[in-house]
């Protein structure tokens, strides 16, 4: 999405897979990751380095060992990818990443341009945990967008996506930099999550904010003096359903002309893998 990113953060190191995608990325100069418990980059690099691209090795990593609130509250760096993929909001303390301070922090240190992505399970997850998850992202973004991961044709997780300003997509123009020849590590990890062409990666695009308006009225937003997604998160554990949730989501999906961009082909391509005529 962003047509020429130099700067990473990543909040949470996890299986390093997160972080790891930004290796093959050619313009990548710095990957900062930033994860609180030291074992984990060490750990995972012993056991998932292929998946990972051997991330926590490579030259332009720069990991940080802290609070990622801390850290962004802290630093006078900016960067042009800002990811959050912390566990679920459920787990004690979890749920000041999911903040609307937080979304507000993380604002403050993006480039001109940039783009944050916020994870968002919705396996072990009701609706109303989902919902206040979306509408506090929203009410910071409130031109984000929301893309999709099925398993077996079922809703699994988000990944929701925003910029300060509206966002862009040129189809044509994708389509162009992944058939350079040095995208060809970008392709071929694309490719082994079964992404095999622009079309059906975008196709993975379950709306915008202005869809869910009406769905998300009235929905808690979570805010760092009451941390109500927490309680939510945890009354709403044991509801596991997440197909069902996301069904819900696509209904409401509606077509975004001014978004998208490209050859009357591509986009052709592009409603299709929506599923569209």
């Amino acid at each position: 999405i962003h047509q020429g990113p130099k700067s990473v953060l990543v909040v949470g190191f996890g299986a390093g897979v997160t972080a790891g995608t930004f290796v093959v990325h050619p313009e990548i100069e710095n990957i900062t990751i930033c994860e609180i418990e030291p074992l984990i980059p060490q750990a995972s690099s012993r056991y998932f380095a292929t998946e990972n691209h051997n991330v926590f090795h490579d030259r332009r990593t720069h990991m940080v060992y802290d609070d990622a609130r801390h850290f962004i509250l802290t630093t006078n760096e900016k960067f042009d990818i800002i990811t959050s993929d912390p566990i679920h909001p459920w787990v004690k303390g979890t749920a000041t990443l999911y903040s609307k301070e937080y979304f507000e922090l993380v604002k403050k240190h993006l480039n001109s341009g940039g783009v944050i992505t916020q994870w968002v399970p919705l396996y072990e997850s009701d609706f109303e945990t989902v919902k206040s998850e979306l509408a506090t992202f929203f009410d910071v973004f409130p031109n984000g967008t929301i893309w999709g991961n099925d398993i077996s044709g079922e809703g699994y997780d988000l990944v929701l996506l925003a910029q300060a300003e509206p966002t862009k997509i040129d189809i044509d123009a994708l389509q162009k930099r992944l058939r350079r020849d040095d995208y060809k590590l970008v392709a071929q990890s694309l490719a082994e999550v079964n992404f095999h062409s622009v079309p059906q990666l975008l196709g993975t695009y379950a709306g915008r904010a202005s869809d869910l308006k009406d769905w998300l009225k009235g929905a808690e937003i979570n805010r760092d003096l009451n941390l109500r997604l927490q309680y939510l998160a945890g009354m709403g554990l044991n509801y596991d359903k997440p197909g069902y949730v996301y069904s819900e989501m696509l209904m409401r999906r509606r077509p975004a002309p001014n978004s998208f961009t490209g050859s009357q082909e591509n986009i052709a391509a592009f409603l299709a893998s929506l599923g569209q005529p």
